[in-house]
């Protein structure tokens, strides 16, 4: 296709690292924004329970960006956009059940009134500037899911979102080839596909494979059965819904999470209940436990879920006794191992019988990714010139580069890139041709602000050598230390902690005492003053260098 326009493609998230997916195309003055999602935080982000991408290139660019598309409502592809769109209020694309999510989400933010909510379906064509996006489905964990075909003046892209190749998929549809391959034989400019499970051979197995486990599990157990996984994987739900019917369980859906996407998917036709199944979390104690199954959220580890509660014994409705049955159907997202693991001990320890994904046959969870042999299909059938990667971290983009090249099916390059690429397509062909400004906004959900890097950086001094306050009554009129000051220390010493206090308190008396009667009305010199004092005094005493914030009150 000769033309003399470029087409950008700028990865705003996503490539290089777990989650926060968000991607940038531009062309002829046009720019297309495709998903935009959030990461969670690895341990060392004290405080911080979100992370989204910077959009700053974006809101530099903000009379170009055309819309949003959403390729399917996970929180890594969907959970950034309150805090995109009070910035960024353009319209959204996306599936019912996709966009019945974003409503929900938006809804909770204050966001929905002003919010551009545009339902699409599979084989929907819409124009967005330069760009013609057809939608079309593909099989994942998540119902609803889409792929997209994003045709632009100098050629077609295709975006696979996230996916694996489902041959029995609990809903029925099926993973759209025969529209790959189309567009595979009228030409491709660039495939850009889910990395994930690149480094796993063979195929992912379809998600009817766990029912011979569920089936299993509802079988032989005799107690209470909790099953957890994502709120969002209404197949794995439909599962348990079909195995308690079967063996007279009624089922109670716990955790505002759980109830909302349930609620939602059996509202679209997603989720099929039969009457009388489902029971209120009040309801519970009416039930004779060998009769219950509870569907509960939490299955990464937090603390205050619906599911971590019940590890401590500490949901209302909710108590597991030994016999009981706790079902883990879901994969350890990583940086959540050490949480789940302490839930996984303290169901342990109530001498409950635990299945989680160990490896064992048939599983308990299968993963909705893309196993090798099914990304060289996809290859095979598109048979793009240029070949990118995306959605994973970066050994296992290039493990699947490294897969794309043995294919020979990529006519011309397979090239890697990294968020904040900007990759420039144009009639002498696809380089890298510079870098455009990303980042990680860290949010904290209680507050909905963004938390900063001096924030963190003081949580993390904190953490690791202690805070020390000292607390200085300082009588207005005179100038004096009416008291002796109180010297309060956490996390430094604790063996030595009363001697600590005692000298740290003569060396504030000494040093307020040597001070003139100018320095004394400045208490900002004093302060910094008394934290230099303290600082080398702790340092000398432990080795440590606390956190030092010197509290002075007048009276």
């Amino acid at each position: 296709m000769e033309t003399d326009k470029t087409l950008d493609v700028i990865p705003l998230g996503g490539l290089g690292e777990f989650g926060m997916h968000m991607m940038a195309f531009r062309c002829d003055g046009s720019i297309i924004v495709v998903d935009a999602g959030i990461m969670f935080p690895d341990e060392e982000l004290l405080g911080v329970d979100i992370i989204v991408p910077d959009i700053t290139f974006l809101l530099e660019n903000r009379n170009e960006v055309k819309a949003i598309i959403l390729t399917h409502g996970h929180e890594d592809h969907i959970g950034a956009l309150p805090f995109v769109l009070p910035y960024l209020n353009v319209p959204l694309y996306g599936s019912s059940f996709t966009m019945a999510l974003v409503r929900n989400k938006l809804a909770q933010h204050g966001l929905l009134a002003d919010a551009q909510i545009h339902v699409v379906e599979a084989k929907d064509t819409i124009q967005l500037g330069c760009f013609d996006v057809e939608f079309f489905h593909v099989t994942h964990s998540i119902v609803d899911s889409f792929a997209l075909a994003v045709r632009s003046p100098l050629g077609t892209i295709i975006h696979t979102g996230d996916f694996k190749i489902d041959p029995t998929p609990i809903d029925g549809k099926l993973f759209d080839l025969h529209a790959l391959a189309a567009y595979g034989d009228k030409g491709v400019l660039a495939l850009f596909s889910d990395s994930t499970n690149a480094e796993r051979p063979g195929h992912t197995s379809s998600e009817r494979t766990v029912n011979d486990r569920l089936e299993s599990i509802f079988r032989t157990s005799q107690g209470l059965i909790v099953v957890s996984c994502f709120t969002s994987s209404i197949p794995r739900l439909q599962l348990v819904v079909d195995q308690a019917r079967q063996y007279g369980r009624m089922v109670s859906f716990l955790g505002r999470r759980m109830s909302e996407n349930t609620e939602i998917a059996e509202e679209l036709g997603f989720l099929k209940v039969p009457p009388g199944v489902i029971i209120r979390s009040k309801e519970i104690r009416g039930y004779p436990r060998e009769k219950l199954c509870v569907v509960a959220g939490g299955c990464q580890g937090e603390p205050m879920s619906a599911l971590g509660r019940m590890s401590v014994d500490e949901h209302k409705d909710v108590r597991v006794q030994a016999g009981d049955t706790i079902v883990l159907s879901s994969r350890m997202i990583p940086g959540n191992e050490r949480p789940i693991s302490r839930m996984m001990d303290h169901f342990y320890k109530r001498n409950a019988e635990i299945y989680y994904s160990d490896g064992s046959q048939p599983p308990v969870h299968v993963s909705g990714h893309a196993s090798e042999e099914e990304l060289k299909l996809v290859i095979t059938l598109v048979k793009p010139k240029y070949f990118i990667p995306i959605h994973g971290m970066y050994r296992q983009l290039r493990r699947h580069a490294k897969l794309a090249e043995k294919t020979s099916a990529v006519q011309q390059k397979v090239i890697l890139t990294e968020t904040g690429d900007i990759l420039r397509f144009s009639n002498t062909g696809a380089e890298i041709v510079g870098k455009t400004q990303v980042g990680r906004v860290l949010i904290d959900e209680g507050s909905l602000e963004e938390v900063g890097e001096l924030v963190i950086r003081d949580r993390k001094h904190i953490s690791e050598d202690g805070i020390v306050l000292p607390i200085i009554a300082i009588n207005k009129k005179s100038g004096m230390i009416e008291i002796p000051p109180e010297i309060v220390i956490r996390g430094v010493a604790f063996a030595e902690e009363e001697r600590l206090v005692n000298e740290a308190r003569q060396l504030v008396l000494d040093t307020i005492g040597r001070a003139t009667v100018e320095e004394r009305g400045d208490y900002s010199i004093m302060k910094d003053t008394i934290r230099k004092v303290l600082k080398k005094y702790f340092f000398k005493q432990v080795s440590k260098r606390p956190f030092i914030l010197p509290v002075i009150m007048e009276i």
